[in-house]
């Protein structure tokens, strides 16, 4: 190089466009950056702290007392049984036998019949039995036993809706569908059973 093109300072300034200088953010604009963090942390720290509180206030309250649902009163409970396996013709006798009578007498006549204290009045070829008004009778105790248990579920009935002495209005016995025993050869018995029952002071206002 000649004496009139050196220049020593053109290095430094090639050196300098290399690598340019870093440009040092102020120490304001960082603690400002970290105050703002600090407060987005505390706002989100409250948020918690209230939703915290709130879910804790709803457990601590107490549960709402649910009002009563008013019983509609029932005049006439019923229970109806489907396919008992009972004669027909015993339930259509023992049916007549129950009618008009209270539900705790009725009862009591058919434990009476279990023991074959007391008979039950029917009509066809019967040995002739005791008591008022009987001429053939019979002691069809496994009829009487079933319908023990669907006059104590009538009985549950009307004391749930409330009704003093109730008596038997209605008792009903239909034929149901008999399946085949064992080997297909012979016909099993079934019987629809209906059964109701009102206050006895209805009965009487009726009368």
């Amino acid at each position: 190089m000649t004496e009139k093109n050196y220049n020593p300072n053109q290095k430094e300034k090639k050196a300098m466009k290399k690598h340019p200088k870093k440009v040092e953010t102020p120490i304001k604009e960082k603690s400002d950056k970290i105050e703002e963090k600090i407060n987005e942390q505390k706002a989100e720290e409250k948020t918690e702290e209230k939703i915290i509180s709130e879910d804790k206030k709803e457990e601590t309250k107490k549960p709402e007392k649910k009002q009563p649902s008013k019983k509609i009163k029932k005049q006439e409970v019923e229970v109806n049984a489907k396919s008992v396996p009972v004669s027909t013709k015993y339930s259509i006798s023992i049916c007549k036998f129950l009618m008009g009578k209270r539900i705790g007498d009725a009862i009591r006549d058919l434990e009476q019949v279990v023991l074959m204290k007391k008979a039950v009045p029917m009509k066809g070829e019967y040995a002739h039995r005791r008591g008022k008004g009987m001429s053939s009778g019979k002691f069809p105790q496994r009829a009487a036993k079933s319908f023990i248990v669907l006059l104590k579920s009538l009985a549950g009935n009307a004391n749930n809706h409330e009704i003093n002495e109730p008596v038997i209005t209605e008792a009903i016995a239909n034929r149901a569908q008999s399946p085949f025993g064992q080997f297909g050869r012979v016909r099993r018995k079934r019987t629809h059973i209906t059964l109701k029952a009102r206050e006895m002071k209805i009965m009487e206002k009726k009368k």
